[in-house]
């Protein structure tokens, strides 16, 4: 067994040199949200089991910790968007092969410099540092996003709003994931897709990454990575098995995969079932985010006595814009999918990474 120290660090070569220290000691480790206040801190400490934590002024235990096995390198939280976050455990060995192959993937890319911006609490920021500190990327950092082709940095890792936010077109390589990317994506954008337990994103636009098979099992999007996670703290790894009987992770994502080409259409948790219908949330959003003055959006299935679920657009925007939104819906979907109710809000709730909150979107109705 191993202790697991939680490193309390800002983004920034500090924190990398941490990163490297674990790495060169075997040190399990896990990386502190800094935006979390005091009580959610102490809250993800929790979950993770940290059996110390390390800042700036040096290690101290903590009460109530929980050892790890050996080989094990990090516990991470997933986002938690459809619930309680889980804390996933990622070996050394997983976490080399991730770097290993998102750097070979991007291997035609010369140089292959990174500017971290993402959160290194979670994985796809945390995936960045681990690129430097495991295989041969370099890195520059900036608080300014739009700073790092001046400093150098050739590639850059973000999630759809600092996509839309920021103009990127400087940066040879921008991989973007968390959530479903806007469409008519720029020649230097690649949409990625992947998960806490997979160690950052393993298809890119539609492509599973070398070493990685993706499947499709009952509608349900399975993998098999050298990257995978080896357990959660809490509960065993689960499996599935295709008709050869080989066993497959599920991912929870629904989606196809049709001559090697991955689609993703979103949680499978998250499906609306409406007077018989399937309604994916992420197609009707992404339909009416078209439309001009809709700054957010966000679709839920409700009980209805009638239809079973009626499908709720949730919406921030500065006009009511009820027939437009119904219109693009029923065109680009279906009847069926449009809304039979919108709701305008002042804000959606998000995680800490952006993704929406589907668990919490009940309590916007």
């Amino acid at each position: 067994m191993a202790s697991l120290v939680a490193l309390d660090f800002p983004l920034g070569p500090a924190l990398v040199d941490e990163l490297v220290d674990c790495a060169m000691t075997s040190q399990a480790f896990c990386v502190l949200d800094q935006r979390l206040s005091t009580r959610q801190q102490a809250e993800a400490l929790q979950l993770m089991g940290a059996t110390h934590i390390r800042d700036a002024s040096g290690t101290r235990p903590l009460d109530n910790g929980r050892d790890v096995e050996e080989g094990d390198a990090l516990v991470m939280l997933t986002s938690g968007s459809s619930g309680t976050p889980k804390a996933a455990v990622h070996t050394w060995a997983s976490l080399v092969a991730s770097a290993r192959i998102t750097q070979e993937s991007l291997r035609g890319d010369t140089p292959r410099v990174w500017l971290p911006c993402l959160p290194a609490a979670h994985i796809g920021g945390l995936a960045v540092l681990l690129r430097s500190v495991l295989s041969d990327a370099d890195l520059r950092f900036s608080d300014d996003i739009n700073a790092g082709p001046s400093l150098g940095a050739t590639h850059i890792s973000v999630v759809r709003t600092q996509l839309v936010r920021h103009d990127l077109s400087q940066y040879q390589t921008v991989l973007v994931g968390g959530a479903k990317p806007p469409g008519d994506l720029p020649s230097n954008v690649i949409a990625t897709w992947g998960l806490t337990e997979t160690g950052s994103g393993i298809v890119y636009n539609g492509t599973p990454l070398e070493e990685v098979d993706v499947v499709s099992i009952n509608g349900e999007l399975c993998v098999r990575t050298p990257t995978l996670f080896r357990t959660y703290r809490d509960a065993a790894r689960p499996e599935v098995f295709d008709e050869q009987g080989a066993a497959w992770y599920p991912t929870g994502d629904g989606g196809t995969v049709t001559d090697g080409v991955v689609a993703v259409r979103g949680r499978l948790g998250s499906v609306i079932n409406t007077g018989g219908e399937k309604v994916w949330p992420e197609d009707v959003e992404a339909a009416i985010a078209t439309i001009e003055g809709i700054s957010e959006v966000a679709v839920t299935g409700v009980a209805d006595p009638e239809w079973g679920q009626r499908v709720v657009a949730l919406i921030v925007a500065r006009e009511s814009q009820d027939d437009a939104i119904r219109a693009i819906v029923s065109d680009r979907l279906g009847p069926w999918a449009k809304p039979k109710e919108i709701r305008y809000v002042a804000a959606l709730p998000r995680t800490s990474n952006g993704k929406i909150r589907r668990d919490a979107l009940e309590f916007l109705h």
